[in-house]
């Protein structure tokens, strides 16, 4: 059955291009991960001591590639409108409580509180946080994890838009935000530095992804680090994506993935998403009567950590009422605040619950 799954992968990925950077390596992955070595005494693939296989797994297992991932996307995002508008990352926080929220119904399934985390932070729409936090607290959770966040974060141009409208009037939708102040040099040098020093001095267990994430950044703004940034956003994220994504597949085994669990774990992803959204928009309504109608609610959707899709649905939502309106930029706020907040929140669920033994 899982290899029918790994070939289903591979085939919409390539028929149809659903996510194929994602889903042809995953798929693979789940084709050799579910090879019966072990069932025939043979300790060869991905049971064979420091085998290619078993290092892409252990990879996965260790959580050694969400944080060089998340150098990547520290290289390739811009937190100018964040610095400018410092109030955005109350929305992007904001944009966490479905991960709380679906951690509270987890429990009440019967979850352990370790699973309930790793279960609860596929809210965020943050694929390598997601598998970091599982890799740490619910190892035997981890493929479907994996599969409901990247799941998510794929269809946020489905998901988000009924959520935004019903949190809307149209009156709401049609609001031309003023545009944001310039952000000079000096402060985009500061910000990865101090964010750094500050959460890791809060939360030590997210230091690596938030450490990683910070330096991406700094390398993209010191100005004299442009092989390095080049580097981080295209060789380097390219290459562990792949290993990234082939190792999930790894982890894909019939026995921890065939299961009742793994359809729960789906449908509570769906619900912390869609609660996070909930959330995110909610707040950027009150937001927008406390500041007299200067803030678009829709930019609240941004608040997950889909970086940039989440902004750039807010972008056409918004367009849709109003031709003239241009929030991609205001959204990129609330959105890079959502990708510092996931990162929190896995910090505070390994704080909380600790690391499963």
């Amino acid at each position: 059955i899982m290899i029918l799954v790994g070939l289903l992968f591979i085939f919409l990925a390539i028929k149809y291009e659903f996510e194929p950077m994602l889903l042809i390596p995953i798929g693979f992955g789940i084709l050799i991960g579910n090879i019966p070595f072990k069932d025939a005494g043979l300790q060869v693939g991905i049971y064979e001591q420091g085998s290619v296989l078993n290092i892409l797994y252990q990879g996965v297992t260790s959580g050694w590639y969400p944080p060089l991932i998340f150098l990547g996307i520290g290289a390739m995002t811009d937190f100018s409108a964040l610095i400018s508008n410092p109030k955005l990352m109350l929305i992007g926080a904001a944009a966490q409580f479905g991960i709380f929220g679906a951690y509270t119904i987890a429990l009440q399934m019967g979850f352990e509180p370790n699973q309930a985390g790793a279960i609860g932070i596929i809210g965020g729409a943050d694929g390598p946080t997601a598998i970091y936090l599982a890799a740490k607290m619910a190892p035997n959770l981890l493929g479907a994890i994996a599969v409901a966040a990247y799941s998510y974060m794929s269809l946020v141009p489905l998901i988000q838009p009924p959520i935004m409208k019903l949190c809307t009037t149209e009156a709401d939708r049609k609001i031309v935000m003023a545009q944001l102040r310039p952000v000079t040099r000096f402060e985009k040098i500061v910000f990865p530095i101090a964010t750094t020093i500050v959460i890791s001095l809060l939360l030590p267990p997210v230091t690596a992804l938030i450490g990683m994430l910070m330096l991406g950044n700094l390398f993209k703004e010191a100005g004299c680090l442009d092989r390095l940034s080049d580097t981080a956003q295209n060789a380097l994220m390219n290459i562990v994506t792949i290993m990234l994504a082939t190792g999930t597949g790894l982890t894909m085994k019939a026995e921890s993935f065939l299961n009742y669990q793994t359809i729960l774990i789906i449908v509570l992803g769906l619900i912390a998403f869609a609660a996070g959204t909930f959330a995110g928009v909610v707040f950027g309504k009150l937001m927008c009567i406390l500041d007299g109608g200067k803030t678009n609610p829709l930019i609240g959707s941004a608040g997950v950590s889909a970086v940039p899709m989440a902004a750039r649905v807010s972008q056409v939502v918004g367009q849709k009422a109003n031709p003239s309106n241009f929030l991609l930029m205001h959204a990129m706020g609330p959105n890079v605040a959502g990708v510092i907040g996931t990162a929190v929140a896995a910090g505070a669920m390994l704080a909380m619950i600790g690391a499963a033994k």
